[in-house]
């Protein structure tokens, strides 16, 4: 009988009282940027992982799940997007997913820590795929709530690829009432927002629920929806919020003409007509915590994720 490999494990704690683990291969890089800690890591499953402050944000193995989620239903559901703005995004593969479409013109992704985003475009080629060398590409490292303060562009696409607020500071004011306002106000006619909202199991929704009802205070439509992550071991949450159309009122047939017409054969692996629909079912469990939940986040009294 063979005795069973020693490795170093990776151990993330996804709640207080609960984690998952990854056995690691090597360690690629470890540093303390200006904002947060950031690891590279290489696991035994899932190849190559972005880390951040000791959390998974996305693996090689199934990036493609959480970014197509993250991108795919709010281009699909403006009629011809052009113009798009990342927030956060930092290993590229959010600006990758968005310029898949023929139709985007322009994709400015503003991500404060330019320290990780160097790192990710040197060692995570993977997933930004050469995205942040496009030419459609803009690459500002600011504060996102000062930029929109400031700039006089509009988008069709919004995008809010960030952490959770873990702590009290600055974070804490890109997940309220008049963040989501500032977002709305920046969007065209018919933009689109979309966003991460953590996780969707039991026994955790009180943050997905309570951007939910934030964000219902300034979006006509509000149009949450899930897939699982491997990589996380979770559910996670997201949310589309609009000045047009509700994604739930597009078919599975809608979904996949424009798949067809927009981008090239064979580019998604996760999003189709029958993903889009199975996404936005949700179990009556979580359409529960939505609905119930009476908590408005605001920059008065953010929500900390603990």
């Amino acid at each position: 009988m063979t005795a069973p490999q020693h490795y170093k494990w990776f151990f993330e704690a996804t709640t207080a009282v609960e984690g998952h683990m990854h056995a690691i291969a090597r360690t690629i890089v470890a540093r303390q940027t200006k904002y947060q800690h950031m690891e590279i890591m290489e696991t035994l499953s899932y190849g190559k992982c972005l880390v951040l402050d000791g959390r998974i944000q996305s693996s090689q193995a199934d990036e493609f799940i959480y970014h197509e989620l993250l991108v795919q239903p709010g281009l699909l559901a403006h009629p011809e997007p052009r113009r798009a703005m990342v927030i956060g995004g930092g290993e590229g593969a959010t600006v990758r997913e968005i310029l898949r479409h023929k139709s985007i013109t322009d994709c400015v992704m503003v991500d404060i820590d330019g320290e990780v985003v160097e790192e990710c475009r040197r060692h995570l080629p993977e997933m930004h795929r050469g995205a942040f060398d496009d030419p459609r590409t803009r690459l500002l490292h600011e504060d996102a709530r000062a930029y929109l303060e400031k700039t006089r562009d509009r988008f069709d696409l919004i995008v809010i690829d960030l952490v959770e607020p873990l702590e009290e500071g600055p974070a804490c004011l890109l997940f309220t009432k008049e963040f989501y306002t500032l977002v709305r106000d920046r969007l065209t006619e018919r933009g689109v927002m979309t966003m991460q909202a953590g996780m969707t199991k039991v026994n955790e929704v009180f943050f997905f629920g309570a951007v939910n009802r934030t964000l219902r205070d300034v979006f006509p439509v509000v149009a949450p929806y899930q897939g699982f992550i491997s990589c996380f071991g979770t559910p996670w949450g997201f949310i589309l919020a609009g000045k047009g159309d509700d994604p739930r009122h597009q078919s599975a047939g809608d979904i996949d003409r424009l798949i067809a017409q927009r981008l090239n054969p064979g580019d998604l692996g996760y999003w189709d007509g029958q993903a889009h629909l199975h996404s936005f079912s949700l179990p009556k469990f979580l359409r529960r915590a939505v609905e119930t939940n009476d908590r408005v986040i605001t920059d008065s009294n953010p929500l900390i994720v603990t």
